[in-house]
């Protein structure tokens, strides 16, 4: 068999991560190198680092719509969610000690929970509805007294479904203003608006790799006087908000990411919501018992999910892989568990139909040729499996 080559490949698994831009990477390089001085130390190297820390800050500030102080670089989105539900958590518990997330968030928020449960905290899990969206009306029932925290995904990383975050402000903030909003917002970087003012959050994570920045760097938004108790003890970097030497080639990297994706906003989603409106009609049309999963138009642009009957996930994607496209059959995160996704269970999908399901994300560097091959190979690989399996 001839080896594929690297040029033949096609990476439909954005949501995943995303390659490093060129210009991003082009900004990062002095400081690793060149200008590689600690930031918390005096000199005149180490003062580089901290005004580029300091630059960067501002940045991303710029993009969110927040002051400069109200940003904390953190080592991933998994840290951000961690550092939001477990601060809040423990810095409001005599206020409080119920939290309230719902059933689709990332493992990175529900596992925090789970966490806070052995700390005698109440977690209350949102129902959603078939297409991922949250039960606006369960959310209300819940707040009670003692509700601290509530966690809402601002779009979901299996299905794409954007949910309503400035309605679960309203009814949140209408019962009790003090009662802190987070929002997990990894998916959401680089592909929707993130005015923390217009959503009205308290808080709000992001990962620099999901919209062509460095992996290993993320930040936490928090809204002045929120409070919450830092997670990561030892130094006195971030304000005393996050300790650790701070990760400077990745911040640096993490804002000119950001700047470049919120730049371009209209004209990159326009492309990859054509490809990805390609993909989705074409499925649909040429796939028998393929079944679009996640809310048909209330999901990010490059986002198309589908389950396909009588077939298991990993053996499509196994599939794929062998003819050189690279997809995904839900979060990378759990990529090494046989578990249906609980994100297609919580929405009603059956646990055999949720075994057969796809995720494919286009990007920037995705062309129409491309989509043309996923779209002559798939019907095939799915019609083959089914045979194959009776």
């Amino acid at each position: 068999m001839t080896p594929m080559r690297e040029q033949d490949l096609i990476y439909l698994d954005h949501a995943a991560t995303t390659p490093v831009a060129p210009a991003v990477l082009e900004a990062m390089l002095p400081y690793f190198s060149e200008k590689f001085g600690n930031p918390s130390s005096v000199y005149a190297t180490a003062r580089e680092s901290r005004r580029a820390i300091d630059a960067a800050r501002d940045a991303v500030a710029v993009v969110l719509g927040a002051r400069s102080s109200e940003i904390v670089f953190t080592g991933s989105g998994t840290e951000s969610d961690n550092l939001a539900i477990k601060g809040v958590a423990f810095a409001n518990r005599v206020r409080g000690n119920h939290v309230i997330t719902s059933q689709v968030e990332h493992h990175a928020v529900l596992h925090s929970c789970d966490y806070l449960e052995k700390f005698g905290f109440r977690v209350t899990r949102l129902p959603v509805d078939r297409l991922g969206v949250v039960d606006l009306d369960a959310l209300e029932a819940a707040l009670d007294d003692q509700t601290i925290l509530v966690s809402i995904m601002y779009a979901n990383n299996e299905v794409g479904t954007v949910e309503p975050i400035r309605e679960v402000v309203r009814i949140v903030k209408g019962r009790n203003p003090r009662t802190v909003v987070h929002t997990d917002a990894v998916q959401a970087g680089g592909a929707l608006d993130l005015s923390v003012d217009r959503l009205g959050v308290d808080m709000l994570s992001l990962s620099g790799h999901k919209f062509y920045g460095p992996k290993g760097v993320g930040v936490l938004y928090v809204r002045r006087g929120t409070p919450y108790w830092p997670q990561q003890h030892g130094g006195a970097q971030e304000r005393n908000r996050r300790a650790g030497t701070e990760n400077v080639p990745g911040i640096v990297g993490f804002a000119a990411a950001l700047k470049l994706a919120y730049d371009r906003l209209e004209e990159n989603n326009a492309h990859v919501r054509r490809l990805r409106d390609r993909i989705v009609a074409g499925v649909l049309v040429s796939v028998d018992r393929a079944v679009l999963t996640g809310h048909p138009t209330e999901r990010l642009p490059n986002n198309a999910s589908f389950c396909f009957e009588g077939v298991e996930g990993e053996s499509v994607l196994l599939s794929l892989d062998q003819q050189g496209i690279m997809a995904s059959s839900g979060s990378a995160c759990t990529s090494a568990s046989l578990e249906p996704s609980h994100v297609l269970l919580a929405m009603g999908l059956p646990p055999e139909l949720a075994h057969g399901s796809l995720r494919i994300t286009t990007g920037l560097d995705n062309t129409d040729e491309q989509i043309d091959r996923l779209l002559a190979v798939l019907p095939e690989t799915i019609s083959r499996l089914r045979a194959l399996g009776g």
